[in-house]
């Protein structure tokens, strides 16, 4: 019997058994019809048409004590028309004083606040969040898979309006139905809360009421009724922009390319069309995201890729529809098959140039044309399609004023199906997803890319038992194709190492031109309505599982299995506002059999009745295998491990707030340790005024820091030294927010990392039990610095000639990233951003640190400064 007969037939057994009424206690607000009566939205709720319907009350609290009575009283009405819904809040306070009105950004803000959050599926999984402040910031986003994931990078067209007076205060929204999607019935019933939020007192409130530790969220709304007559808008939104920019940067000597300066002219267009009631259709050409801010510096030594999360809008919106994490926790966490950052991401060939030649390669690769449709259907079918072309990108070099071209990615589409079918009314899914990409190869350079990729996956989620158990399965699938060098590379690639000399049980075969590969997790645990949790995880990938195309993969060949136990306070009891305990156990293994690590941590974190929070983490390791630390060489012993790390932070309430955080870990026999320290400071100067200073520091040493492999004696020679690293960094953040749609924010960092190492060492035994016996430590009479060259010369047999060579491996890395932004919201939808980037970078071989002449030596780097200009404009029609 296949996977998908026995998915099919355990669909229906669960179907069949665990099937559920709406519990009997869910709350019901009847609205009203007001059409053609317009509603003036100034949030003073004086408006007559607010005498159709009722106040409805009775909220809940939330947090700190689950189910007990607000300290302070919460109202609301509903009405609808045509082409919008309206809310009208009443927000008692007994001290209106103390009522924070922060002014932020918007889905930025540290104030009380009122939410609407509106389940117009009525899929109990997907509801659409509306959130105003007493200073009218507005937040939103999209709740999804019943809680579980929240995309506040959504920005419908929506108005909102408050005021503060001697009762408390108050807000009214007017919500465009257009922004919403709902079935076509005559007769609408959808799920809704209203959520309120005391800042001075940290408290939550609910007016159906959804305990501390629930097992769901948007599954245990209350209803909203009475909505007839309502259609879905089919409306089309149009957003063209204008975006120039200039560059300055320092010019260099006879470089054409690097002249000083640059300039940039460009259009574009985004598109919004609802196709049906329920799906939408976002359409992007020639995208521009020049006012996202900068990835943070990093100094990267491991084997393996550095995930950065998205930022550009366009990808952003709707991920919770095309998002499919592989499984895994830990270091696997962010393996997933739909990484959007592999879209437009910089060329991945480099033409060597040879004497006298100059070049130039455009950053990023140029995203052509993008489409997106997302939705779910009245019947509960979630879909996701994402398609998605990148321009052949060409690098211009300069011979003596005599130009060609040469690509350096090719023109490349990248395709994203996702679906995902509710049963039972969300208590029960089974969804799929399948990426492809195709690149269009013409050049013999570029042949160590895949020509296509594939990958997909099926998951199956059901819970039981009033939603308290859950149990979650993916089956996970890879296939890439192409010309043997790329596949080559693929199986040399540091997710998989299929060249290590003892791994018999894979091959490095340069005879293939296509890879397949598999994975998948099982979990199953509890979480909801009991302040326990628990579950068991199993997870792998086959070693020729590749995502790395189109998602994100850190490491194949392996196989790993988790457990979790938590316990999580309802109430507030003595010195403890609340308070989380837990206990993670983990193993892995690679597909050889071999235990590659095994450990575990005890977490707690507490908020005292001070508002104070602290933290704390035990951490230990029991030693295993590395497949990965001599980058194809072969499987080394690690040493087992402990560390801890700790933190406090202080009122979260108040103008000014601080953090502080540190940690230390080390190996068995003190070998290798690392140590950390952070702070932050946050103070608030004025309401709209916001600055953040918050330095690190981290300590490392690595008595086996893999350096680079040289070949002596027909053999390999995996080089290893001990590292000593030192990084300082210093993120500093400005926001002034003149109005909520009116602000300003400056973002910098400067990053400093210096790495010296010493006793350079050759691996000879890697499986030994004791440290000193895995290496040869060269001597002073084996190994020769030769400072015209700033390298290092090998003479192992000692017969005073150089066996083999190696740069110098200290370095020291100074970067200095900033931004300012001013962002203006002139009208509904509408933007202008004026943007002000700065970079500096400085390479060196030295690897003394040095705070203080680093950091001024930094700031003498000469900066490369971007400006830029966008402006877009929205319509509907």
């Amino acid at each position: 019997m296949n996977l998908l007969t026995n998915l099919c037939l355990l669909l229906g057994w669960a179907t069949a058994v665990f099937a559920q009424d709406v519990p009997p206690d869910v709350k019901v607000y009847e609205t009203r019809r007001v059409n053609p009566y317009p509603l003036e939205i100034d949030g003073r709720l004086d408006d007559p048409a607010w005498d159709n319907v009722d106040w409805a009350g009775g909220f809940t609290q939330n947090r700190p004590n689950s189910g007990a009575a607000p300290s302070q009283k919460t109202q609301f009405k509903s009405l609808y028309d045509d082409g919008n819904i309206y809310f009208a809040i009443r927000a008692f306070d007994t001290d209106p004083e103390k009522i924070v009105n922060r002014v932020d950004r918007r889905d930025e803000s540290d104030s009380d606040f009122v939410s609407v959050i509106i389940d117009s599926y009525f899929d109990r999984r997907t509801a659409f969040l509306f959130q105003l402040t007493p200073a009218a910031v507005r937040g939103d986003g999209i709740v999804s898979d019943d809680g579980d994931n929240f995309d506040d990078s959504w920005d419908p067209v929506w108005y909102g309006a408050t005021n503060i007076d001697e009762q408390g205060w108050t807000a009214e929204m007017k919500i465009p139905l257009s922004q919403l999607r709902f079935s076509n019935d005559d007769d609408q019933t959808w799920g809704l809360q209203v959520h309120r939020g005391i800042f001075r007192k940290d408290e939550w409130s609910f007016w159906q009421f959804i305990p501390r530790n629930p097992p769901g969220w948007v599954s245990l709304f209350g209803q909203l009724k009475g909505l007839e007559g309502v259609k879905p808008s089919r409306r089309i939104e149009l957003m063209p922009y204008a975006v120039a920019d200039v560059n300055r940067f320092k010019p260099e000597t006879d470089n054409p390319y690097r002249t000083g300066q640059s300039f940039r002219s460009r259009l574009g267009l985004d598109a919004k069309v609802a196709l049906t009631n329920n799906l939408t259709l976002d359409m992007t050409a020639n995208p521009d995201f020049g006012q996202v801010e900068a990835d943070p510096s990093q100094v990267n030594l491991s084997a393996f890729e550095v995930f950065f999360e998205e930022r550009r809008p366009f990808f952003i919106e709707g991920k919770n529809i095309t998002d499919f994490k592989v499984g895994g926790g830990g270091p696997f966490w962010n393996d997933q098959l739909f990484y959007s950052r592999r879209i437009g991401r910089r060329p991945q060939f480099s033409p060597h140039l040879s004497s006298g030649e100059t070049m130039e390669v455009p950053q990023p690769t140029s995203i052509l044309s993008a489409f997106k449709i997302t939705g779910k259907t009245q019947n509960g079918l979630s879909i996701g399609i994402v398609n998605a072309v990148t321009g052949k990108t060409n690098a211009q070099i300069d011979s003596g004023g005599i130009r060609r071209e040469e690509t350096v990615e090719p023109f490349t589409n990248y395709l994203v199906t996702r679906v995902q079918q509710d049963f039972n009314g969300g208590i029960t899914s089974l969804g799929g997803m399948v990426t492809a990409v195709n690149r269009n190869i013409h050049s013999a350079d570029l042949d160590f890319l895949n020509r296509a990729a594939y990958s997909g996956g099926v998951d199956f989620r059901h819970q039981w038992n009033e939603r308290k158990y859950w149990a979650n399965a993916k089956l996970n699938f890879s296939h890439i194709r192409g010309d043997r060098t790329a596949i080559i590379r693929a199986q040399r690639s540091s997710a998989r190492f299929f060249q290590r000399p003892d791994a018999g049980y894979v091959t490095l075969d340069s005879t293939r031109t296509s890879l397949s590969g598999h994975g998948g997790t099982v979990d199953i645990g509890r979480g909801g309505n009991s302040p326990w949790r628990m579950g068991v995880t199993g997870t792998w990938r086959s070693p020729g599982f590749e995502l790395n195309d189109l998602g994100f993969l850190r490491q194949a060949d392996v196989l790993m299995q988790t457990s979790y136990l938590g316990y999580q306070s309802t109430r507030a009891a003595g010195f403890f506002r609340s308070y989380d305990l837990s206990f993670t156990q983990w193993q892995g293994w690679n597909f050889g059999g071999t235990r590659t690590f095994s450990g575990g941590n005890i977490n707690g974190q507490w908020q005292f009745s001070n508002y104070w929070k602290t933290w704390m983490n035990l951490e230990w390791g029991l030693g295993g295998f590395s497949t990965a630390q001599l980058r194809g060489g072969p499987t080394i012993r690690t040493n087992g491990s402990q560390g801890f790390s700790t933190g406090i932070n202080s009122d979260e309430r108040r103008d000014f707030r601080m953090s502080l955080a540190g940690g230390h870990y080390r190996n068995r026999g003190n070998s290798n340790r690392s140590s950390n320290i952070n702070f932050s400071i946050r103070y608030r100067p004025r309401n709209a005024v916001n600055i953040e200073f918050s330095p690190f520091y981290r300590m490392n040493r690595n008595q086996a820091q893999y350096v680079t492999t040289r070949s002596f004696q027909e053999a390999d020679r995996y080089l290893l030294g001990q590292i000593d690293q030192k990084t300082l960094g210093i993120t500093f953040r400005a926001n002034y927010s003149v109005t909520p749609n009116l602000s300003f924010q400056y973002y910098g960092q400067p990053f400093i990392s210096a790495g010296l190492y010493s006793k350079l060492k050759r691996v000879t035994n890697p499986r030994a039990d004791r440290v000193q016996d895995r290496f040869h430590t060269f001597s002073a009479n084996e190994i020769i610095y030769d400072a015209t060259e700033d390298k290092f010369d090998f003479d192992e047999n000692r017969d005073g000639t150089t066996d083999y060579s190696i740069n110098n491996p200290n370095f020291k890395f100074r970067q200095f990233r900033s931004n300012f932004v001013m962002r203006w919201e002139y009208t509904p939808g509408s933007t202008l951003f004026l943007v002000w980037a700065q970079e500096r970078t400085g390479f060196g071989s030295q690897g003394n640190f040095s705070a203080g002449n680093d950091l001024k030596a930094l700031f003498e780097v000469y900066p490369s400064n971007f400006f830029l200009v966008k402006f877009n404009r929205w319509f509907s029609i």
